[in-house]
């Protein structure tokens, strides 16, 4: 089976003031969070407020989301910027969420979307089926 190139994508028609460096959405839909499913906490409103505090909101826009999926591992997070996405997962420690946010904050005074900490690596997420490997 040969692989087809992926469409061009027409050129942007609507713009914006205040271009974003990256989105990050946190998932505390169904699954992640819901400690009562014995999930680990989100801490939403600490995120909330931490962006507010650090200013972050116009630059790295925080977005609190229902079910982000997959649902077999715990507190997800997407990273969309116009380089791609990154899938984070198993983000189960406040230690984690400070780090998110302090690399937020530096990327913000950077004026540029950085590499997340290596302490993330182990925590990167395959989201997506490997279409290169036959769908399995």
């Amino acid at each position: 089976m040969s692989r087809t190139s992926p469409r061009p994508q027409p050129p942007p028609v609507v713009s914006t003031k205040r271009p974003m460096l990256g989105q990050i959405s946190v998932c505390n839909g169904c699954c992640c969070g819901q400690t009562h499913k014995g999930h680990p906490e989100v801490p939403v409103e600490w995120l909330k407020q931490e962006w507010k505090y650090r200013g972050l909101l116009k630059r790295v826009h925080l977005s609190i989301s229902g079910c982000l999926g997959p649902c077999d591992v715990p507190n997800v997070i997407m990273i969309t910027s116009a380089e791609g996405t990154q899938w984070l997962a198993q983000i189960t420690q406040r230690r984690q969420y400070e780090m998110l946010a302090d690399w937020a904050e530096q990327s913000k005074i950077s004026d540029e979307l950085l590499p997340l900490p290596k302490e993330f690596d182990t925590h990167r997420l395959a989201a997506f089926r490997d279409t290169a490997s036959n769908g399995r």
